[in-house]
């Protein structure tokens, strides 16, 4: 029998409470204020819209040294039934060597049974062997290039809000991508919606700064992962972190509440190979007008 999504949700909170128990100091557990009663909303009233995904952190102490490792987790609305995305990283870590931890810890999560619960083996796998990359990550980083050639793996993120118009936030949002090497794009407006493309470590630091502490009404709808042996710039939609404002017929400029037009949006996404996603932000399929 089909597992739904309502079931898949009641799993998450359950798995939840089993880490809280596991993480109870201040600091080792942290997920966003509103996470689990959004899930317990839709629960009540499977019929609504869907929660945002369940995202969290998790700060492990590893070896006698207690060096810190986070491992970050995001979670589809359908996991256990599909993969999280899970991402360990840390200070004492070389890009190198936190690319081959998470490449082995993915190898593992895939190697366990499809439909079970396995963010708590992913942290025991985390403790049990991150040691090996710490103590690799002490030695000459040329060397552990050398050993090791890990391929290189383009992330890009497409993210959700309910607004966007403070120039605050505008300029936040472009001056991290920008820190961060990160190409995409940000659409003002209601809704609003991000894009960023780079690597998996940046995409993750941008989400992370952008989005704590208070910026509630925002989620990650849709995560693309694509590796290759080459540079991953050859592997971008976009060329740069772009500033793109679609109004509506009429000037609501001056009362900061305009709508984006969603047929040159559409079209926009599609000129980037990306007319796909239009489905995933918005729940529903694009049409271009015949004009």
């Amino acid at each position: 029998m089909a597992v739904t999504v309502k079931e898949c949700l009641e799993l998450q909170l359950l798995e939840v409470e089993m880490l809280l128990s596991m993480f109870p100091k201040r600091g080792e557990f942290s997920l966003d204020a509103d996470a689990v009663p959004s899930i317990q909303r839709y629960l009540r009233n499977a019929g609504g819209a869907l929660p945002p995904q369940l995202e969290y952190r998790i700060a492990l102490d590893v070896g006698e040294a207690k060096v810190k490792v986070e491992l970050q987790v995001l979670l589809p609305h359908m996991y256990p039934q599909v993969a999280p995305q899970l991402f360990a990283r840390s200070d004492a870590l070389h890009r190198q060597q936190q690319l081959q931890l998470n490449t082995r810890l993915a190898s593992h999560i895939s190697s366990l049974d499809s439909g079970d619960l396995c963010v708590c083996e992913a942290v025991q796998w985390v403790k049990d062997n991150s040691l090996t990359f710490l103590e690799n990550s002490k030695g000459s980083s040329e060397c552990a290039s050398e050993e090791v050639r890990v391929k290189e793996m383009l992330h890009r993120m497409w993210i959700y809000s309910h607004h966007i118009y403070r120039q605050e936030l505008r300029k936040k949002i472009f001056d991290c991508a920008k820190k961060l090497n990160l190409t995409g794009f940000c659409l003002t407006g209601k809704p609003g919606v991000i894009c960023v493309e780079g690597l998996q470590e940046n995409c993750e630091e941008f989400w992370h700064v952008i989005r704590y502490p208070n910026w509630k009404h925002i989620s990650c709808k849709h995560v693309e992962n694509i590796e290759t042996e080459g540079s991953i710039d050859n592997l971008r939609l976009f060329h740069s972190f772009e500033d793109l404002q679609f109004q509506a017929h009429g000037d609501y400029g001056l009362r900061n509440d305009y709508h984006m037009d969603l047929g040159q949006f559409l079209e926009f996404l599609k000129q980037h190979q990306s007319g796909h996603i239009f489905q995933i932000l918005f729940g529903v399929e694009g049409k271009l007008s015949d004009n």
